[in-house]
């Protein structure tokens, strides 16, 4: 009998998601986001979250909804510029935060689910990721209340790598372009950042799929995540998936048009 993980609904995906998990989440900005499965884990309740993700959202959309809800106690991420609310939480003591390496992010969660406790990496050696100091948590009053540790440094081939550790999170959300109904993905241009590996390192993973087609569509050189990694998937409604968003839009003038000669 071939496998069919396709649930109901986004509120279904997530209905047993509970606090205080820890959640993997895909996309690099607001590009390849699981818009839906977020905000259907904002409407479900769960809170005091840990989140794995490249950044948290921005002010007003997605992972930034969690945040401003209060929902989020602590972020593993590598970049949080775009979101001022993030800024206020962490300066103000509310909001744990570990900045990781952007690379060595992706590395920790994709280990996470390939099995690897651990690895040696170079980025990081020389800089407080490898001696310890970065400050976690802030005191209200702007004093460090917790540090990062310092971690282990050997050398390999000549060159000092620093230890990191892998990640596995209770659950995980991604959005994928297509999906069958077995959970093999393929993801479509910028959204396949940060997606694969989240996925990778969540116990459950739920995907958001613009398509589901039946298995066997997807030839196997299309497929960017098999679906032993998924277990939950999500079919989008044709609006649902025409819904993408970019932090910011800029656009200039085509050569030769009347606003260009201005």
């Amino acid at each position: 009998m071939t496998l069919n993980k396709v649930v109901e609904s986004a509120a279904v995906a997530v209905a047993d998601v509970p606090s205080g998990a820890s959640l993997a989440v895909g996309g690099f900005g607001l590009a390849g986001i699981p818009w839906f499965l977020i905000e259907a884990l904002l409407e479900q309740g769960a809170d005091d979250l840990t989140i794995v993700s490249n950044n948290c959202g921005v002010d007003g959309a997605g992972l930034g909804l969690l945040l401003e809800a209060g929902r989020i106690s602590r972020v593993i991420a590598s970049y949080v510029g775009e979101n001022k609310e993030f800024a206020r939480q962490y300066l103000a003591g509310e909001l744990t935060v570990e900045l990781t390496p952007q690379g060595t992010l992706a590395e920790r969660m994709r280990a996470g689910g390939s099995g690897i406790g651990a690895f040696f990496t170079p980025t990081g050696v020389g800089t407080l990721v490898a001696e310890g100091g970065l400050p976690w948590r802030y005191h209200p009053d702007g004093t460090v209340a917790l540090a990062s540790p310092a971690k282990e440094v050997r050398t390999f081939g000549g060159k000092e790598m620093v230890l990191e550790e892998s990640i596995v999170t209770d659950y995980a959300l991604v959005r994928a372009a297509v999906v069958d109904k077995a959970g093999n993905c393929k993801f479509h241009a910028a959204a396949r950042n940060f997606n694969p590996p989240a996925a990778m390192s969540g116990r459950v993973t739920v995907v958001e799929a613009e398509q589901v087609v039946e298995v066997g569509e997807l030839h196997p050189d299309e497929i960017h995540l098999p679906g032993i990694f998924v277990k939950r998937i999500v079919a989008l409604t044709p609006e649902q998936a025409a819904h993408k968003d970019i932090e910011k839009r800029t656009t200039r003038a085509r050569p030769g048009s009347e606003e260009a000669a201005r």
